[in-house]
Parts: C-alpha cells; structure tokens; sequence
C-alpha cells in the first residue's frame, strides 16, 4: 500500500479511504477521529465521533449533548479496528486528551500528530513518540525564530510585575482550553497561594481540569468587587483583554500567554503590555527533534509555516511534502471571538 492510499488530504480533511473516516475533519462527515478539543480540529455535526474520554467531555462543554450522532470513547493505546485498517491514540502533550492518530494497514504505520507539544505539562499527559514510516506534523511555530524557553521563566516574569504593582490586577489572556489551566498550574508550582480569578468562558473548562489536578482556589471575577480584585490575577480568553469586561479591575496590567508573545510586533498590535512566552505547541526545536524520533522516513507538514520544516527535512534526506490543508487555525481561534462575550 502507498502512502497516499492510506491517507489523502481533502477539502474535508486528512481521509483513510480504506478505514472510512476523517481525521479532524473541518465540514460535517460520516465518522470522525478527533485529535483534541480545540475548535479548528473538533467540530459538531458528524455521524459519529471517535476521540479520548477527555475530548468528548470538551465538546459536550462547547456543543452540548446532540454534537454528534454517536460518539465512542477510545483510551490511549487502544487498538480500534475500522474496515480492516488499525487506528490508536497516544498522547500528545497538547492539552488534555490530546492525541496524536496512529495508523495502521498492510503493514505501513502512519502518525497524525494534530497539535502537540514535547515540554513537560503539569497539567496533561506527555508526548509518546510513535515510530512510523509516515509522520504527519502540525508547524504552527515551524521557523527557527520561534524558541519557547522555560515557561517558568515567563511566570516569574508576572509574578515580579504583580509585586512591582500590589494596587493593579493583572489580566492574563490565554485559550480557554489547556492554556488557561497551564497557567494556573504552573502559577500554584511557583508559590502563588491567592485566589485565581476567571472569566466566565474560562470556568467551565477549568472547573473540569480542576477535578484532575489541583489549581487551588478559583473564583469567577464577575462575583467579586473592586477591592477584592486590587492586585489580583484573572485569566479571560484574548479577546477580553481590551473588552468592557476588563473594565471591572483596577487600572489592569494586561499579559498575553502564547507562543506568538515572542514576536514583539505581535504584542504592540495587541496592546499587551506584558508578553509572556508560554505555548501548548512545540517550537522549532522540539518539531525538528521529534520528526527525528519518529524515524519516519516521510514527513507530510501541515498548518503552519509548512516550507520551512520541509526544507529542513529534505536537506536531511527526508521525503517530504506541504499538505496546504485549510481550516486550522492559531492556537484555539475559538477564542478570538464570541467566546470573550460577558459584560
């Protein structure tokens, strides 16, 4: 069997024709496996819905009940039999659930990463490397400029400004879905005891995270007056940032956590004064050594900056191709827009 008979991109998304199904499908499509919760990849509509018992719950929380026809919940490294071709899920350190799509028929293994990140996170399970002979890479940070470093770092970097201004709240934009809890895990690591504030698209998510790990008290800001919230930390999607909802905090210090913080631009456009560089997607350098940890002979790269990884990998003998796939955004386009909406 040749490589793209196992899995062709579509205007619909990546298709195993021998299996007789999507993988993150974009348009509604007979049975999808779905890699994590995040909207550009997890969709409603479909007849059916294949993804971990974590990713399920996800879109429950964001499309209610009747988001598919029929759903199945598979654990990690599960084999599932489709038509004769074998699929499993194995972690890939994205955000919770997550789950790169491993698979296999006559023998040729195929690896769908979706988004994923080789950093320790307290907050999901780690990246497994999956040996493969195809090895399907996201690239959303795929240029050399792009090195995260120590998201540690990047939390005492806000804890120094909250001393440095007791009398102002600090409002930290991250994606509802596994940044926002990273943050508040990693802000618990480093000694932060206070209450947590939350906008209102943020608690759902975090309340189930909650019932995982410990992020320490929470509370949702709407509920808590000015005073209260003098010196305070909230997290909000990035849209609130610069909405009426900020408005409530006392003269606010606004940070941003994503990847994209270390694009200095980026941060003047926002208006953000405090960029931290936190991200749930590998940098340049964890996609270049986990294409090597594959030991995937051919690499197909998709959402991102697709050249550039393919002119790495070709340089080191590597087949590969741009698979020019649309419809996957940033890291959770969701909550860009209506998601920010509480007054």
């Amino acid at each position: 069997m040749r490589p793209e008979e196992l899995l062709t991109p579509t205007p619909d998304g990546l298709y195993c024709r021998p299996g007789g199904f999507h993988i993150d499908p974009i348009r509604p499509v007979p049975r999808a496996l779905i890699t994590h919760g995040h909207s550009d990849h997890a969709r409603p509509g479909h007849g059916a819905v294949l993804a971990t018992p974590e990713t399920l719950d996800f879109m429950r929380l964001r499309y209610g009940d009747g988001f598919a026809g029929a759903v199945q919940a598979i654990p990690y490294g599960e084999p599932l039999r489709l038509n004769g071709v074998t699929a499993s899920f194995h972690p890939a350190g994205h955000v919770l659930g997550s789950a790169q799509i491993l698979v296999v028929a006559d023998g040729l293994r195929a690896v769908a990463s979706g988004d994923y990140k080789d950093m320790a996170d307290p907050t999901c399970p780690p990246f497994e490397p999956v040996r493969c002979d195809i090895f399907i890479t996201e690239a959303t940070f795929g240029l050399p400029v792009f090195r995260h470093g120590d998201p540690q770092a990047e939390i005492e970097k806000l804890l120094r400004s909250v001393a440095l201004f007791p009398e102002r709240a600090h409002l930290v934009g991250a994606y509802s879905l596994g940044k926002a809890q990273r943050v508040i895990a990693l802000l618990r690591a480093a000694g932060y005891g206070r209450p947590i504030y939350l906008h209102g698209a943020v608690e759902a998510i975090a309340r189930y995270y909650a019932r995982r790990i410990d992020l320490g008290e929470l509370r949702l800001a709407r509920d808590a007056d000015r005073d209260a919230l003098t010196g305070a930390i909230a997290i909000c999607p990035p849209a609130a940032l610069n909405d009426r909802w900020s408005r409530r905090f006392p003269d606010p210090v606004t940070a941003f956590a994503s990847g994209w913080m270390r694009i200095r631009a980026r941060a003047r456009q926002r208006g953000v004064a405090l960029p931290l560089v936190i991200s749930d997607h590998s940098d340049w350098d964890g996609l270049t050594a986990t294409i090597a940890a594959t030991g995937a002979p051919e690499i197909w790269v998709t959402h991102g900056a697709e050249d550039a990884l393919v002119h790495w990998c070709r340089r080191r003998g590597l087949a590969a191709q741009p698979l020019h796939m649309i419809g996957y955004g940033e890291e959770d386009p969701e909550s860009e827009g209506l998601e920010s909406a509480e007054s």
